[in-house]
């Protein structure tokens, strides 16, 4: 009886094995078809579709698309400084030379694949005004690249939907003009103090004279947004927490910068790789001093039983991002304590990158352009008084020279160069067929740069261009959107454009200044635009008292 059941029971694990065996082989056919399809059918499938549009591109390439070219452009111009007889401020070929090299051969509008993701270039100001402005639900913003959303955080730069309109609208109150305009005695006493710390290195010679001073104002300027934004935020310049925090997000940043020259490998960030660990620790330290931060802020709240979180002399209440958030968005459970985190991280590293890098590049700009620095100096000196005098927030508003200056540096080194968005649905944008799903490029910097928009003169320093007077952006919106447009456009715009025009009044008030000698024209993407090489200027000290 046993020996007539034996072959049944030695079969079963045969069974089992074969069973195994046609499991792994169905996946295995699977994952190998969904490899396929996502890196080599689907992208084929898409070139074809836009081809028949009329819309081409460089050649799709299995697994990288064009990342490897993309790659050898961005290390080939950035290889040398831009030198005569260049222009100063053509500066595309080198920030942007995959678009400046493709546009050329393609069109403006071509697709170009970064890994098997492929996005279409749109610079026509009406279509980027239909997509940001006109159409905006049919366009979301796109999930930042991993390296990009740990250092910047899961704030209002990265949310989206719901979520993001809820953060917006707790935040808002902080940013508002009238909240600000509070804000400016903090602002200038930090500015004030960055620039008395420049004067006393100029002091050099013997008999307590001044001398030229050779200043690496981008530094300084992250040193001076670290104070403001420390202000601004938690109402505190001298929270060493907050200092912290600046000190790792620059770590941070320097990581993500060596990782962006690489080919980026989805799984790579997870693997304990020693750039990752040292990144994963400096987050944990980061988020750990953010809490902190917030815990602190939240006793303290409790403790004065008052949502208003700073009264000035005159009655008014200043309200403060941190208080705000706990006001508005913690007490009334809109928002978690984890939240809040994020979104101070957001803050921290956007405030200050944005704001340093519109005054570095202004100051830049100036200094290769003396006699605009001179209409500048001639108008600060005209309506806040000689060095002697402080400007004010009644000031700010009647500085158009001032403004049309920064505008234009603005034009020539915004920011962010480029934007990028995703269709949620079959849409039709220029009498173009747009598949769901399908990822636009809005590259800011070469919209900006467009002689079609803006004339024979795109390339050249003209601040006349946004004058009363003038046609500015030729009347196209859509044109100049160096913070963004419609209802994404950054937040702290109206923070970056107050703290720029005080720092520049005051330093027009004190100083003339021009390039150094040892200064390279470089400008790079490091997430933002930014001096490659640094922004030495040599300040000469004018006469008059400091202001007190």
């Amino acid at each position: 009886m046993a020996d007539h059941h034996q072959p049944q029971h030695q079969s079963l694990p045969i069974l089992s094995a074969v069973s195994l065996c046609l499991m792994v082989v169905t996946l295995s056919v699977v994952m190998v078809r969904m490899v396929v399809v996502r890196l080599w059918w689907r992208p084929r499938r898409t070139e074809a579709y836009f081809s028949r549009q009329g819309i081409r591109g460089p050649a799709y390439r299995f697994l990288t698309g064009n990342a490897r070219e993309i790659e050898e452009m961005m290390v080939k111009a950035s290889s040398k400084p831009i030198q005569p007889p260049s222009s100063p401020h053509n500066i595309l070929p080198r920030v942007l030379p995959f678009y400046h090299h493709w546009k050329k051969i393609y069109g403006a509008a071509f697709l170009v694949w970064f890994g098997p993701t492929a996005r279409l270039t749109v610079s026509d100001p009406e279509l980027i005004r239909e997509v940001l402005v006109s159409k905006p639900d049919l366009y979301e913003k796109v999930e930042p690249h991993p390296l990009v959303k740990e250092l910047e955080g899961d704030g209002l730069l990265s949310l989206r939907g719901e979520k993001w309109a809820l953060h917006r609208r707790i935040v808002s109150p902080a940013f508002l003009v009238e909240n600000l305009k509070l804000l400016v005695p903090a602002m200038l006493t930090s500015a004030v103090n960055m620039l008395d710390k420049w004067e006393e290195r100029s002091r050099t010679r013997g008999d307590g004279g001044d001398s030229d001073v050779e200043i690496e104002v981008s530094e300084w300027f992250q040193t001076l947004m670290e104070d403001v934004i420390c202000r601004a935020a938690f109402g505190s310049e001298s929270h060493e927490d907050a200092k912290l925090i600046f000190q790792l997000q620059s770590q941070q940043m320097a990581l993500a910068a060596e990782a962006f020259q690489k080919i980026f490998i989805p799984g790579y960030r997870y693997l304990p790789f020693k750039r990752n660990v040292k990144s994963w620790i400096l987050d944990r330290t980061i988020r750990r001093s953010l809490k902190k931060l917030v815990h602190c802020r939240k006793v303290q709240e409790d403790m004065r039983g008052m949502k208003d979180n700073h009264v000035n002399n005159g009655g008014r209440c200043r309200r403060e991002l941190l208080g705000v958030m706990i006001d508005e968005g913690l007490s009334s459970g809109c928002m978690d304590e984890g939240e809040i985190v994020e979104e101070c991280k957001t803050f921290f590293f956007a405030g200050k990158q944005t704001t340093s890098n519109l005054l570095t590049w202004t100051t830049v700009v100036l200094a290769m352009h003396p006699s605009w620095q001179d209409v500048a100096r001639e108008e600060v000196l005209t309506v806040c008084g000689a060095r002697g005098s402080l400007p004010s927030k009644d000031h700010v508003p009647k500085l158009k020279k001032l403004t049309m200056i920064i505008n234009e540096s603005l034009r020539l080194y915004p920011p962010a160069i480029a934007m990028i968005r995703r269709a949620t649905s079959n849409v039709c944008l220029g009498g173009c067929k747009i598949p769901q799903g399908t990822e636009l490029l809005i590259p800011v910097l070469a919209v900006h740069h467009d002689q079609a928009v803006w004339g024979s003169d795109a390339i050249e320093f003209n601040p006349a261009r946004f004058s009363n007077d003038s046609a500015g952006s030729r009347g196209r919106p859509g044109a100049f959107i160096p913070f963004g447009l419609g209802v994404r456009t950054c937040i702290g715009q109206n923070l970056a454009l107050l703290q720029a025009k005080l720092t520049l009044a005051l330093m027009l008030q004190r100083f003339s200044f021009r390039l150094a000698p040892s200064y390279r024209h470089a400008p790079t993407v490091l997430m933002m635009l930014h001096p490659q090489y640094g922004a030495p200027i040599v300040f000469t000290k004018l006469g008059g008292d400091p202001p007190t």
